[in-house]
């Protein structure tokens, strides 16, 4: 089985940085792309970044654009996305995903989905 452990949720001001990291387990090896979800309250679950095994291929949100920054560590089977200039709407339980298909992740159907972490960015 695969587990993956969110962390590095909090509360931010508005204009603050997070840091978020997931850590996978488990058999990962034919699962190689990596993302982000995020789901604010009253709102569906949405994409927000995704990264391949190598890590060339990037895809991102068209909202957190030039804000956040997703990378991976495969030796220690961790995804991180770094959140920069936060703003209020970007306060969301967000979720770490892990799937063998890059297309099925981006379109919110990955294979393994974590318990999420909560990002609260106040005004």
């Amino acid at each position: 089985q695969v587990r993956l452990v969110e962390s590095g949720g909090g509360l931010v001001q508005a204009g603050g940085s997070l840091r978020l990291s997931c850590a996978a387990s488990g058999r990962t090896f034919s699962l190689p792309a990596m993302g982000w979800f995020r789901q604010a309250p009253g709102k569906e679950r949405e994409f927000v970044a995704a990264i391949s095994w190598n890590g060339a291929g990037l895809y991102y949100a068209d909202s957190v654009k030039g804000r956040f920054t997703i990378s991976r560590d495969n030796a220690k089977n961790t995804v991180y996305l770094q959140m920069n200039s936060l703003k209020p709407e970007d306060t969301a339980v967000y979720y770490c995903a892990l799937s063998a298909e890059m297309s099925s992740l981006r379109v919110g159907v990955p294979d393994y989905w974590g318990q999420g972490t909560q990002v609260t960015v106040s005004s």
